[in-house]
């Protein structure tokens, strides 16, 4: 049985979910992070997507980005995971996948929700238990959101 094709449109936010082949861990060290984080910079560079808030767990990512051409989504999202990919299986000695299965990607609408699926993201270390505070994890950007970091990897959503 064939997938279901993507809904993909221009002009649209995106919450995306990239989780771990059997839910294996995806950053083991700090540099691994480091490395998926200036990926992102580079694919935002070379696609000129808006980057809402990312969170980056020790088995699964979380972005809510906006793009222009939805035909972007899907280059942004395998360049992301095969490069990272790549690099991981290289430092790591590993092959084969990294990544279960495509990246899940719902669309957002710019009202209440977007608001919530932000504080989603960004609170996710809590929810799993990770750290009592997001101010305590590094790898989201609720860091930058509240000015304590000056990583300008986060755009500021403009809300209808």
């Amino acid at each position: 049985m064939s997938r279901q094709a993507r809904l993909v449109l221009n002009n649209a936010s995106y919450h995306i979910v990239v989780r771990g082949n059997q839910k294996q861990k995806t950053f083991y060290a700090k540099e691994d992070y480091e490395k998926y984080l200036e990926l992102i910079k580079h694919y935002k560079r070379k696609f000129h997507f808006q980057l809402y808030a990312y969170c980056l767990m020790p088995n699964h990512v979380h972005l809510a980005i906006e793009i222009m051409l939805g035909s972007d989504l899907s280059k942004i999202m395998k360049g992301l995971s095969q490069t990272y990919t790549i690099l991981f299986n290289e430092r790591y000695k590993k092959v084969g996948h990294l990544w279960q299965g495509r990246y899940k990607s719902k669309i957002i609408l710019k009202d209440e929700y977007f608001l919530e699926c932000l504080k989603y993201i960004e609170l996710n270390p809590v929810r799993a238990k990770i750290c009592k505070s997001p101010f305590d994890y590094p790898w989201s950007s609720y860091l930058e959101r509240f000015g304590y970091s000056n990583s300008q990897l986060i755009d500021t959503p403009r809300l209808a």
